[in-house]
């Protein structure tokens, strides 16, 4: 598993290209990793290390965790996340990670939390089409209608699709182009939407597929270079 970084949603806007192309993207606000505990073969029979997110009120902790940072002698972190490594030799407690991790990256895979919808019926949940809008169907037009079975199996089987909780649920967007970076302000520029609303948490990461497609900088590259070859054809 490769190191991720956490950071905040700030919102959508467009950046336009070389070519004049305008490109939406989505700017996430990274916050720095800072590695408490450096997890060894030897001690747990794997080699990982502990990194700690988003600052913290120390009244905000439970008293365990107030011990534990104390002992770490480390500002309290939010959010703790555990990463495997290959070598964790390179990887001190107090350790500072951030955008720099993602330098020579192009596709980055995203993984938050989509916008909740509350209660919602089953046509705005599940695109049913809904009961006959006339001959007989009263007050139950968007219902669902029949769930069950009869007295075999008399039973209504697990993952049905019913009414319920919609949205607030963690979803992974792969493969998620990196239109540009900013080091001095943590700021990155993803292309396109990811799920979320303004201000929620966000975890990216290196893809976990091996990308081969271009990006948008390249394929605009590659263009120019077969215009100024056939041009010299001529």
């Amino acid at each position: 598993m490769s190191i991720g970084l956490l950071g905040t949603k700030i919102g959508m806007t467009r950046e336009f290209m070389e070519s004049g192309q305008s490109i939406p993207v989505t700017v996430i606000k990274v916050e720095k990793g800072r590695v408490l505990d450096v997890i060894t073969k030897e001690k747990r029979g794997y080699n990982a290390i502990k990194v700690g997110f988003f600052k913290i009120k120390n009244s905000k902790l439970t008293k365990q965790m107030k011990g534990y940072f104390t002992k770490k002698n480390t500002e309290p972190k939010k959010i703790l996340k555990e990463f495997r490594v290959e070598n964790n030799d390179q990887f001190k407690e107090g350790n500072e990670l951030g955008l720099e991790l993602f330098k020579d990256k192009k596709f980055l895979d995203v993984r938050s939390r989509t916008i909740g919808k509350g209660f919602a019926g089953v046509m705005k949940r599940w695109n049913f089409g809904g009961l006959r809008a006339s001959h007989g169907v009263s007050v139950s037009h968007r219902s669902h209608g029949s769930t069950g079975q009869r007295q075999d199996p008399g039973k209504v089987f697990k993952g049905k699709k019913m009414a319920g909780h919609m949205g607030d649920r963690l979803r992974t967007m792969l493969n998620l182009e990196i239109v540009k970076s900013d080091l001095e302000n943590n700021l990155i520029y993803i292309k396109g939407s990811i799920p979320g609303s303004k201000n929620s948490t966000v975890f990216l990461r290196e893809s976990v597929k091996n990308v081969t497609r271009k990006t948008i900088k390249e394929k605009y590259e590659a263009k120019i270079k077969s215009a100024a070859a056939k041009k010299g054809k001529k």
